[in-house]
């Protein structure tokens, strides 16, 4: 028997997940008014953040896609759980 690994990123429902750089990471502090604690976590053992070379402290940037509302982006601050 076989085993054959599944890569989760490559998922249907599984939304594109990036990391920003750290003056996208600066724009986004200032433009919505945040900082790293006001934001929703991701931890770093996230299958989905896997193979992006995160660190605690670092924000991703989730597209999902919507029928209704199009193109949305949503961001993450990686934590050490």
């Amino acid at each position: 028997m076989v085993t054959k690994k599944i890569e989760i990123t490559k998922h249907i429902l599984v939304p594109k997940h990036s990391k920003v750089s750290e003056k996208e990471k600066k724009d986004i502090f200032e433009k919505y008014n945040v900082s790293m604690k006001s934001i929703p976590q991701i931890s770093i053992k996230d299958p989905a953040i896997k193979g992006l070379n995160v660190k605690a402290g670092d924000i991703i940037k989730i597209e999902r896609k919507s029928q209704t509302a199009g193109l949305t982006y949503f961001y993450r601050g990686v934590v050490n759980e």
